[in-house]
């Protein structure tokens, strides 16, 4: 989906992206999905770079895409299998319930995910996802999901480990979250790796 293209509602996203300097192909590729009363928000990062990174990934996007209804665990899964032949990739992926603002997220490997609370006196100030090692396509770790409530103006950022860690410190998170994925693509990315970031605001109003 374009990040210009129309918002699913109760939300407001961005995107930037690159491959690995001298690779044409990137291996990491992100989903927002819309569904009844929500949202599907997952980035993937195939094993390794270039054309197979890319190819593994591009083959869970589209299994992510159609099958964007099922509860987390079982679209892991169906990913797991159709991924077998392949390198594998690793992914994070989130289910936003824009009418009880509930965020259910799920991480297998390296991609990060992250919330920021827009209210200063929230304790917790930021949440990240349990990161559970694994590859999905070649072995799974045992599958759970966390689930958190979010409030409007809440950002959830997802990067894959293309982007140096500790990135979210610092920014300015009342821009637009096109914005903010520029810049910390820009300021973080590693030159060894692809790299990916993607930027959601809960409650927040289509540009």
């Amino acid at each position: 989906m374009d990040p210009t293209a129309e918002r699913p509602p109760s939300l407001e996203w961005g995107i930037a992206s690159r491959p690995m300097p001298g690779e044409i192909e990137s291996g990491d590729q992100y989903v927002v999905e819309p569904l009844p009363g929500g949202v599907l928000l997952a980035v993937v990062d195939g094993l390794g770079h270039g054309p197979h990174a890319a190819a593994a990934a591009e083959n869970a996007v589209a299994i992510l895409r159609a099958h964007a209804q099922e509860p987390l665990v079982p679209l892991v899964k169906r990913c797991h299998e159709a991924l077998r032949r392949t390198n594998g990739v690793v992914m994070t992926l989130a289910a936003f319930h824009s009418g009880d603002n509930v965020l259910t997220w799920l991480g297998v490997g390296n991609v990060e995910g992250l919330v920021v609370r827009s209210d200063v006196l929230a304790r917790p100030a930021r949440n990240t996802v349990l990161q559970r090692g694994g590859v999905v396509g070649y072995q799974l770790p045992p599958l759970q999901t966390s689930v958190l409530a979010v409030g409007p103006g809440d950002i959830l950022i997802f990067a894959t480990d293309g982007v140096r860690g500790r990135f979210a410190d610092g920014l300015d998170l009342d821009r637009p979250p096109q914005e903010i994925a520029e810049e910390v693509l820009a300021s973080h990315a590693k030159s060894n790796d692809d790299a990916l970031v993607l930027v959601a605001r809960f409650g927040g109003k289509a540009p």
